[in-house]
């Protein structure tokens, strides 16, 4: 390919360089781009400050994090949820008084109902010396009379009553008291359980294990120890440790090891080499490390932006 072949815009096939070009000069799509070493964390570094670990902890999971900014997200995130539970009770409690009003009103229109229908009813005595009927029939006719100026009169008032509340109806739906409102949004139950920030399982203070590493050359200070790029080894084989070594934490001891180790000594006898502390599998933790720059160590280092998409 010459100098210019990436830029030539005289060639009959629409490259995939040129389709990649015109996408991100466009604005839409979702771009993808892999991420350099500088962009992932060490081994030793916490996943909430991303800086090298003072006095290091890990989770059940594998996940290393500074002591003092773990336990301040476990208090704040204890805080956010009885905030949260307090205003669930709240709400609890406005919608129990609502419902106690709503059956409150209802039994009272029941009641009112009931009153109008008892006090429609009229009973008329009756004289025992006369006949329900007379000769001509005028009483029978009298009472049919009486009962259909009793229905006219009953329907005129009901359309009467029905006019107005026809007539006041407002069919403008713009009308500001026509407008429909929003109704409040009903908050759910919170957990009351805290989630690892990395892996969304439940965290605990009692379940963080105490890592102990071991210094690449123990005379060196905190301070010139982290200027280095190499600066922890492995508590049995002396191996440097590094985001392309993979290593486990024994939970007796808090001591970092090699997978490599623990394959073929610590599995041999299932001992703890440093405390000599009987281990089963649950006590052999593999740390998450980040990733190395390369697309073979196993670690997705892509980062994606979502943008619009035009579709036709």
């Amino acid at each position: 390919m010459t100098r210019h072949g990436k830029n030539c815009t005289a060639g009959a096939v629409y490259t995939y360089h040129e389709k990649r070009k015109d996408t991100a000069a466009s604005g839409y799509g979702t771009q993808s781009v892999r991420l350099g070493k500088d962009a992932i964390k060490d081994f030793d570094c916490c996943c909430l400050s991303l800086q090298p670990c003072r006095d290091p902890v890990l989770t059940p999971d594998g996940y290393l994090y500074e002591k003092q900014a773990i336990l301040e997200y476990i208090l704040h995130q204890k805080t956010e949820i009885a905030k949260k539970m307090k205003a669930y009770e709240k709400q609890k409690q406005v919608q129990k008084s609502d419902s106690h009003l709503e059956s409150r009103s209802e039994e009272r229109e029941r009641a009112e109902r009931f009153k109008t229908k008892e006090n429609s009813i009229v009973s008329k005595p009756i004289n025992p010396f006369t006949s329900g009927q007379t000769k001509d029939g005028v009483s029978a006719k009298a009472d049919s009379l009486n009962t259909a100026s009793g229905s006219a009169s009953s329907s005129k008032a009901d359309s009467s009553a029905a006019g107005p509340s026809s007539a006041q109806s407002l069919p403008s739906f713009w009308i500001p008291s026509l407008t429909p409102e929003a109704k409040p949004t009903l908050l759910k139950k919170p957990s009351k359980a805290v989630l690892c920030p990395m892996s969304g399982r439940p965290i605990k203070m009692n379940e963080l294990i105490t890592v102990r590493f071991t210094p690449l050359d123990p005379s060196l200070d905190r301070v010139a120890l982290l200027t280095r790029q190499d600066r922890y080894v492995c508590a049995v084989t002396k191996d440097t440790l590094g985001n392309s070594v993979p290593c486990s934490v024994l939970r007796p001891s808090g001591t970092v090891v090699t997978q490599e180790c623990v394959e073929k000594l610590i599995k041999k006898d299932m001992m703890d080499p440093v405390t000599g502390d009987k281990l089963s599998e649950r006590d052999i933790i593999p740390m998450q490390r980040g990733g190395t720059g390369f697309a073979g160590s196993g670690v997705d280092l892509k980062a994606k932006e979502a943008r619009p998409v035009m579709q036709v």
